[in-house]
């Protein structure tokens, strides 16, 4: 069993993302930052955990096959103490954002954001309280108690969720080594186990600034797609899905009974937004309502079955744990304003598309295998359109 288990991470390690620009894909006519991702937003820093265990094949519940983890958005290192403004914004509530009443309540975020499958949101949960206890010691004891804000997407077609498989002790290790700078998106982290329109879908991010002018603003997003049927599927106006339409389908094996019901059927979106702008938690919610923009040029149409929720949050609107609001002049201009909508639809449409090129196929639970969107197929549509010029 060891082997097996050895092999099968092997054979599906993470692999370098590939990102739009690399497959030649260009989302949107805004410049991305150079990461091309949320942590393209200085200070912000992301963490990860991936569970890849055992051989494709039957489903033994409570033991695997497990492909499944938990990803991990830290505004700042010092999140307890700098909290952070924000807002959140659901678009279809059959999911969950534990944490949120609070988040909209005060107008801030004191916590890392966590992402994981639906039956891991309290182990999740106990690991980010143990990690911030790590950090600040007195919580509970002369100090605030926290309210972690943790989102759920269902990954139980290839991943044994009954399992539970990210431990608190796994939280804790991701949250310490999370880090600003590249990281892998695709099959990682709380992506791991999941579909999006019908293929292998999983962590996608990007980011877009407001104009190309120094000092412009700029908006980051990070998304765990899994979610939307094949038809719907959009790239930069394209509908590639129908194109697509009856090739690279998901393998259920004949033996295999398995049939998502409820929601399992069609996933859920997990949006996280990230700006530099000065925004106060009203605007920042009105970035929520532009990224679903964003979503719906993907063809996400946000089903009965699916949980997609939002939220974002500003790194330069700072409430102190101690100490008055540290920030700079509220945004009050709305060009600035209409800049801000403009790259945030647009950092959330490239970010489901991120997720896309980023994944490849993946077999788990019940032999059912993922495919990985073929990229070469795509870029040959993209190429064909008849208006395009050579200019």
């Amino acid at each position: 069993m060891a082997a097996s288990t050895a092999l099968a991470a092997s054979a599906f390690a993470p692999v370098r993302p590939l990102r739009a620009a690399e497959a030649g894909i260009t989302i949107g006519t805004l410049p991305p930052g150079p990461l091309d991702g949320i942590t393209d937003v200085a200070g912000v820093a992301v963490g990860q955990v991936t569970k890849i265990e055992g051989a494709a094949g039957p489903l033994v519940p409570g033991v695997g096959p497990v492909r499944t983890g938990a990803t991990f958005v830290l505004p700042n290192k010092n999140i307890w103490t700098q909290r952070v403004a924000a807002a959140t914004w659901d678009l279809n509530g059959n999911g969950e954002l534990s944490g949120a009443h609070w988040v909209e309540e005060s107008g801030f975020l004191e916590v890392p954001v966590a992402l994981t499958n639906t039956l891991n949101v309290a182990r999740v949960d106990d690991g980010v309280i143990d990690w911030l206890i790590s950090r600040w010691p007195g919580i509970g004891v002369d100090d605030d108690v926290p309210l972690p804000v943790v989102a759920e997407c269902d990954d139980q077609g290839i991943n044994d969720i009954q399992g539970r498989h990210v431990s608190p002790q796994d939280v804790v290790k991701a949250l310490d080594a999370a880090a600003t700078g590249q990281f892998p998106r695709g099959n990682v982290g709380a992506g791991t186990g999941m579909r999006a329109f019908a293929f292998k879908g999983g962590i996608g991010s990007a980011s877009r600034r407001t104009s190309a002018a120094p000092g412009a603003d700029t908006v980051g997003i990070l998304v765990n797609a899994n979610t939307g049927s094949r038809a719907e599927l959009r790239i930069d106006g394209v509908p590639i899905g129908r194109l697509l339409e009856h090739e690279y389908l998901p393998v259920y094996p004949k033996r295999s009974a398995y049939a998502a019901h409820g929601r399992a059927a069609d996933g859920s979106v997990i949006v996280v937004i990230a700006t530099d702008a000065p925004l106060e938690a009203r605007q920042l919610r009105e970035l929520c309502k532009r990224a679903v923009l964003g979503l719906g040029r993907v063809g996400l149409t946000s089903h009965v079955s699916s949980g997609d929720l939002l939220i974002a949050f500003s790194t330069t609107r700072l409430y102190p744990r101690e100490g008055p609001p540290n920030s700079p002049p509220a945004v009050y201009d709305e060009d600035r304003l209409d800049a801000l909508f403009a790259a945030t639809a647009e950092a959330a449409e490239a970010a489901v598309i991120d997720a896309l090129l980023s994944a490849r196929t993946l077999s788990g639970a019940r032999g059912i295998t993922y495919y990985g969107l073929p990229v070469e197929r795509v870029r040959h549509y993209l190429n064909e359109r008849p208006w395009r010029t050579n200019s």
